[in-house]
């Protein structure tokens, strides 16, 4: 496996600089970057020419992630070239939020093989149900199948956001990654290093990802009393406070919702995924000390199941709530992470409107929101 990567400043310096790129023989070509870029015209045609033979992918951000530290406003291509392994693509259209799940099941029967071993899948970061096509996706290719990746952004809009793939840039497809054979390396890892605080609230009326009632009031009106001053500024400032998910019992299952948008007539919030309906939530804050911690611990996760001596890929899809609370300091969960993989890891990635990942090795996908989520990927 053969790695090479440009960051593009500017669109128009995305030809010039795609002449250095050297790999025309790539078998994935990897794009992250600013909604300036994938609207830029040419784009699409520019990456073609550059690596014809290569599988298009990627999403549009809220920030760009090399192993450089963080970047906004501009695109990372990642070339790579598999020896020993192959690689299949999928792609569906996106409906309406409503779709999700049957959205994750066609692709899941896109990709679907029996020597399928992870995939890799990227879907709009607005009007989606994260957690409903993940859900669709495991009922095809099964529980136990590795699958990584998260929603596209669109620099903290929340407005209109792209994936490429197959067919091109596009505000409402998703698309995915297969990867195929015996000599494929794949390591996940994901944490937060959010913390819990005031009391639970119990979920009182929900459907799927929109969540209209807490403690019988609108959840909208709850979750503004808590905000207090940041509550003018949603439904951006609830990446500061995402809400924690807690069984009847109380206690956490480990998953986290952030608010991607609210409807002041109903009163609620809509969240990047599903919740529990006879659950409670808990708001969450943390601070930059935390979420490097967190970060560090996912990079040790991953590595841990990797074990590969060679040269590999480390994919980072962190959620931009985390880039909001640690502001100037953003660097830093991405230098814990490079310290841990050490030079022979190539990272690219994303900042994000929801990760996808396992919770450990041979458990379920999740939907997560607030964490940052690493794949690894190399080839023996």
């Amino acid at each position: 496996m053969q790695i090479v990567q440009k960051s593009i400043g500017k669109p128009e310096q995305l030809t010039s600089q795609l002449a250095t790129l050297n790999m025309p023989d790539a078998s994935l070509l990897l794009a992250f970057g600013s909604v300036a870029h994938f609207s830029a015209t040419g784009f699409v045609d520019a990456l073609r020419s550059a690596c014809p033979q290569a599988i298009l992918l990627g999403c549009s951000t809220a920030g760009e992630i090399t192993g450089d530290g963080v970047e906004d406003g501009s695109c990372t291509l990642t070339a790579i070239r598999f020896d020993k392994i192959t690689a299949s693509c999928a792609s569906t259209p996106l409906a309406e939020m409503a779709d999700s799940y049957a959205a994750g099941q066609r692709l899941g029967l896109q990709l679907a093989a029996p020597d399928l071993k992870s995939v890799l899948v990227f879907g709009p970061g607005v009007e989606i149900n994260g957690s409903a096509l993940v859900n669709g996706l495991t009922a095809v290719l099964g529980s136990s199948m590795p699958i990584t990746g998260g929603l596209a952004g669109d620099g903290g809009a929340f407005r209109q956001t792209f994936t490429l793939g197959p067919q091109g840039i596009s505000d409402r497809t998703v698309v995915a990654l297969g990867l195929h054979g015996e000599h494929l390396h794949f390591g996940h890892g994901s944490f937060g290093g959010w913390e819990a605080f005031g009391p639970a609230r119990k979920v009182t009326r929900c459907a799927g990802n929109v969540l209209f009632e807490l403690d019988g009031e609108p959840a909208l009106a709850v979750y503004k009393r808590y905000l207090g001053e940041h509550a003018k500024d949603l439904p951006a400032s609830g990446l500061l406070f995402p809400l924690a998910m807690l069984g009847e019992d109380h206690n956490s299952i480990g998953l986290i919702r952030t608010i991607l948008g609210i409807d002041e007539a109903a009163g609620s919030l809509t969240l990047a995924g599903e919740i529990l309906a006879d659950g409670y939530l808990k708001l969450m804050h943390s601070s930059t000390e935390k979420l490097v911690h967190g970060a560090e611990t996912a990079a040790r996760a991953a590595a841990q199941m990797l074990a590969a001596p060679t040269e590999q890929l480390a994919l980072l899809v962190s959620c931009v709530g985390r880039k909001l609370v640690m502001g100037g300091r953003v660097d830093e969960e991405v230098d814990a992470v490079s310290e841990v993989f050490g030079k022979q890891t190539v990272l690219t990635g994303f900042y994000s409107y929801g990760e996808i990942s396992p919770f450990m090795p041979g458990s379920s996908c999740l939907l997560h929101n607030q964490t940052m989520t690493i794949t690894c990927l190399s080839e023996d």
